[in-house]
């Protein structure tokens, strides 16, 4: 059933008990362990190695996950699991049992050859790709991995219509602004199987946006309310498409 509610983010979400806002906008990191396997859906994070900065791959965790789980489990029939989420390295088997998975910064993302065909088997096996959280020149970099992994790929706009915006919200305006950048707006693209736009959507690229820092700051009240649910409903809509695409 199509939910008739306007997700008041900054409230429906329940703060996470120790968080320390520091001086730049990073919370503190701290690497949890993994969910084993059971089956209930589980929140999958990519990670990756950069040499000589931060890697990006961390950024919003585990706040962010946190947060959407608690939403998601609020208004689908979902059942995720919601104080915990995973971490997994491209080439890990053991991300072959997640059908969602999430790769923030890719503007610096530089997989290794075992971590290019380990992506490359996820999204052929029926794995969902959720690219998040990078902006301008960032894109060069991530457009050269991104055909490593599906050499020939079709890295296409999406328009309104396509049905990630109507899986669960129906998504009236793809207008959204980069978090602090009012004058960057977000671009929303995609790549289907087989280069087909009317089969499956592998991979849902966030453009010149960052769905998971409007998520991570919910509880703060950081951004404006009314782009922040446009956050969540981005989000939910893309977990709802990769279990039932």
């Amino acid at each position: 059933m199509r939910p008739r509610i306007i997700i008041a983010a900054a409230a429906a979400v329940s703060t996470l008990a120790g968080t320390v806002l520091l001086g730049q906008g990073f919370r503190p990191f701290v690497w949890e362990p993994n969910v084993p396997y059971d089956g209930k859906f589980t929140f999958a994070r990519l990670s990756y190695t950069v040499y000589g900065r931060r890697s990006g791959w961390e950024y919003d965790y585990p706040a962010m996950e946190r947060h959407l789980m608690t939403m998601v489990r609020e208004i689908t029939e979902l059942h995720p699991h919601q104080s915990g989420s995973n971490i997994h390295a491209m080439d890990d088997p053991e991300l072959l049992k997640y059908p969602v998975a999430y790769l923030s910064e890719p503007g610096f993302w530089i997989p290794s050859e075992s971590e290019v065909l380990g992506l490359r088997t996820y999204l052929q096996k029926g794995g969902f790709l959720i690219v998040d959280d990078f902006m301008l020149n960032e894109w060069y970099n991530f457009e050269q991995q991104i055909l490593r992994v599906l050499p020939g790929a079709n890295i296409e706009h999406l328009k309104l219509g396509h049905p990630v915006f109507d899986s669960f919200f129906h998504i009236e305006s793809l207008d959204m602004p980069y978090p602090n950048r009012e004058n960057l707006r977000a671009q929303f693209l995609g790549i289907h199987e087989d280069n087909d736009p009317s089969r499956r959507l592998m991979v849902v690229i966030n453009y010149n946006n960052d769905i998971g820092d409007y998520m991570e700051w919910s509880d703060q009240n950081f951004w404006p309310v009314n782009v922040t649910n446009d956050a969540y409903k981005f989000a939910i809509n893309y977990i709802v498409y990769g279990m039932t695409h």
